[in-house]
């Protein structure tokens, strides 16, 4: 119960993060740039924060595709916990972001995030991610909290889709139509993109693996 928790909490965070700053970004400024900087140092402070804090508790899951590559073989039951408590925690992290800023506490986002070349760029941005977090190396082991927040601050602006990366925090974003909102039906496409571009970059961590 208390792993299932701190991946609800964390993920909760995380997406607390990444819509929060989206709407102060937006009442601080009108300048698009300075918009996605508030949000990207926001969110890569909160993400390097949750992952160490809860490293030792629930293994810093806060992702459905790490969960699965990591428990589908050993804990169906574990897996199917922490996908349920990421989607919640994603969820809550809306709701609180909304209300924090006045908003209705759930609201469908229209904002639309269509075409092949964001698709592309979240295939590279999830495989990224999920490649970082596979990767078995003595270098990666013990800064694999700041080398997971590196990759997305670095996606964030070298990705045309600005690096979602992470179904279950695409899930949470689709429930606040605010700067970092995506419409259910590209969230949708989004997270299709992301399960192939994570199975991509754990083939590829695991192909780096075999000696």
């Amino acid at each position: 119960m208390k792993k299932g928790i701190a991946e609800a909490l964390g993920t909760g965070l995380i997406s607390l993060a990444v819509i929060g700053s989206g709407i102060m970004a937006t009442v601080l400024t009108n300048d698009a740039g300075i918009q996605l900087v508030i949000n990207c140092i926001a969110t890569v402070a909160t993400l390097f924060l949750v992952i160490t804090v809860f490293q030792q508790i629930s293994g810093s899951h806060f992702n459905p595709m790490v969960s699965i590559f990591l428990l589908s073989k050993k804990n169906l039951g574990q897996m199917t916990l922490y996908i349920f408590a990421q989607l919640v925690g994603a969820l809550l992290g809306a709701v609180t972001a909304n209300l924090m800023f006045e908003r209705q506490a759930l609201e469908l986002s229209l904002t639309l995030r269509e075409g092949n070349h964001l698709l592309f760029a979240e295939f590279i941005a999830a495989a990224g991610l999920v490649f970082i977090v596979f990767l078995k190396a003595k270098s990666v082991k013990k800064m694999r909290p700041a080398l997971i927040s590196l990759w997305i601050l670095g996606a964030y602006f070298f990705t045309s889709s600005t690096s979602f990366a992470n179904p279950a925090i695409t899930f949470g974003r689709m429930f606040s139509d605010s700067f970092t909102g995506i419409a259910p039906s590209s969230a949708a496409m989004f997270i299709a993109i992301q399960v192939i571009g994570s199975t991509a970059g754990y083939g590829l961590a695991q192909f780096f693996r075999k000696k």
